[in-house]
């Protein structure tokens, strides 16, 4: 469109009612909406939305469109809460906050990867400083991407806020290039980490001055593994005890942070080439080590699933599985719950693939909730994700076009059992439903070239697991109900149960096998199995009955349990 630029802002509000507050701008619409529908699913905001903002220069107005909004925004007049006053950036060390640095992230995301940088670097690095300076169009353009919202915001001009931001700017990069000509700038590699650490612990500005020094350390790496096995060393390096080495762990989490959180970062320091349940899965092994080997040890699911880690990735892990790094296990976290959340398949293309790396991700999370992330955020996540799994393209791909109908319940049942949330379970109830009631599955049943023993064997198992995947009991019991009556379809054209009655197998043998069948151990409760009590009945009041338990003393105990059982005791 020419005479207009676009960009996408998105607004928050951290309580219902409150004022919107911007939380991004970007000119990636996918970005915005991701970023919105990420912080309602963190919970972290009441309400979102996300405006496209164009600019016509011939005007010089904006034209706003709400494009997408969640949440509850409003709530009554008198319950509004006061405005929540959102301060700018005032100072240089304003910039070095976590939420700073975050910020920074996104709007010079393009230029932090093309020059293999963090946040953390670029404020720590005069080298990087002055490359970015020099590209000129990155940094106005990030600046104008921030002041241009922050402007509408806060009812300000926004040369006004370009002003401020440059001024910043430059007294920030002032402040460090000035350290650097002074030689105020840690030599960490040359003094050794933990004599920096102790040497600045006491200084106001000892974040500031040793996160220099740990940038210069890892400016040499030519790739993001690079980056993180030089800061393991320097982990390694730490003082041992005291205020010192607190600061010196803090200040190496901060890059080790940010390159996990990115996806060039985790990519290549897990490996390339994976889908997003394998990078899921070495994520969670990654950042829940000890819970996951575990389960590795007793659960041959997660063993399956779970990918082998490199050397770095490894050693990293045992760093991440203790207390002192806890921030870079949560980002870790935050970064899978994202992805879990994000509308990406976790195996394209292998449906019941994903079920198991879906089960498997469950179980090891669910392991380590209290130490990585909160439970009720991951039963969130999964409840999200269990979603995706009962729409009708997934469960298409899933049921595929060879299984039989036997076949498609067993899946669907594995499916209903792997699926949380009460809405989620129902649909795969219904979907379970609809393939036990259609003519397709009882003709399979009915008229199938297997013994109808083998036939009442499989309804009777597939009854006992529709019970138990999960379901209420209004859900899974018309399910059961039909399963039933397909059984007395099968028993009724094989007449089994007469047939039972009246072989020429000794009596004692008839009779338990009517008692179990009309315990429903060889067929579903029903129809059949009321034909086989009625049958079982007629021999247990037989005289000739009586005469053979009579002979066989030691068998009168286990016929009482089986009369019990199928109902018959008096």
């Amino acid at each position: 469109m020419d005479g207009h630029r676009v960009h996408f802002e998105v607004y928050v509000r951290k309580t219902p009612g409150a004022p919107w507050t911007l939380d991004l701008a970007t000119e990636n619409r996918t970005s915005a909406t991701q970023t919105a529908q990420e912080l309602m699913s963190g919970k972290r905001v009441a309400a979102v939305k996300v405006t496209k903002e164009t600019f016509d220069d011939e005007s010089r107005e904006f034209q706003t469109v709400v494009i997408l909004k969640l949440g509850q925004a409003e709530v009554p007049a008198k319950s509004r809460p006061q405005a929540e006053a959102q301060p700018l950036c005032v100072t240089p060390q304003d910039l070095y906050t976590l939420h700073a640095r975050e910020r920074i992230g996104r709007l010079l995301e393009g230029w932090l990867e093309r020059n293999n940088a963090t946040p953390f670097e670029l404020l720590h690095r005069p080298d990087l400083v002055e490359k970015l300076e020099a590209s000129g169009v990155d940094l106005q353009h990030a600046i104008q991407k921030i002041a241009i919202p922050e402007a509408h915001a806060r009812q300000m001009s926004v040369h006004e806020l370009i002003r401020i931001f440059h001024g910043l700017i430059e007294r920030a990069v002032e402040r460090l290039m000035k350290d650097a000509r002074k030689g105020v700038l840690p030599n960490v590699d040359k003094e050794g980490f933990a004599a920096a650490a102790e040497r600045v612990a006491q200084d106001p500005d000892r974040g500031y001055l040793l996160g220099a020094g740990v940038a210069a350390s890892i400016a040499p790496a030519k790739s993001w593994s690079d980056k993180v096995d030089r800061l393991m060393d320097l982990a390694d390096a730490a003082p041992k005890a005291g205020g010192a080495r607190a600061l010196a762990l803090s200040t190496v989490q901060q890059p080790l942070a940010e390159i996990l959180e990115a996806k060039p970062g985790i990519t290549d320091i897990l490996g390339r080439g994976q889908d997003l349940g394998a990078n899921l899965a070495a994520m969670t092994r990654l950042s829940a080590y000890d819970a996951v080997e575990k389960l590795i040890q007793v659960e041959p699911s997660v063993k399956k699933v779970m990918p082998e880690l490199s050397p770095l990735a490894t050693r990293l892990a045992q760093w991440l599985s203790g207390d002192n790094f806890k921030d870079t296990r949560a980002a870790l976290g935050r970064r899978i719950l994202r992805e879990l959340t994000g509308p990406r398949r976790l195996r394209p293309g292998d449906a019941a693939g994903e079920i198991d790396v879906l089960r498997a991700l469950a179980m090891s999370l669910t392991a380590s909730a209290g130490n990585l992330l909160p439970l009720e955020e991951v039963q969130s996540a999964f409840t999200m994700r269990s979603k995706m799994l009962v729409t009708g393209d997934f469960v298409e791909a899933y049921l595929g076009q060879n299984m039989s109908s036997a076949e498609e319940v067993e899946a669907l049942i594995w499916l209903t059992e792997n699926v949380i949330g009460a809405a989620n379970k129902r649909q795969a109830g219904a979907w379970l439903k609809a393939v036990v009631g259609s003519l397709r599955f009882e003709k399979e049943f009915t008229e199938s070239n297997e013994t109808a023993t083998v036939r009442l064997a499989r309804l009777s198992k597939l009854h006992r697991s529709v019970g138990r995947c999960g379901l209420v009991p209004e859900d899974y019991e018309p399910i059961q109900e039909k399963l039933g009556v397909v059984g007395g379809g099968v028993e009724a054209r094989a007449q089994l149960c007469a047939g039972i009655a009246r072989a020429k197998a000794p009596l004692l043998q008839r009779l338990t096998l009517l008692l179990r069948l009309a315990a429903g151990e060889g067929t579903p409760p029903g129809p059949a199995a009321a034909r086989a009590k009625a049958e079982a009945l007629k021999l247990v009041k037989a005289d000739e009955t009586r005469a053979a338990l009579a002979s066989s003393p030691e068998q009168v105990e286990q016929f009482r349990e089986l009369i019990q059982q199928a109902g018959l005791a008096a």
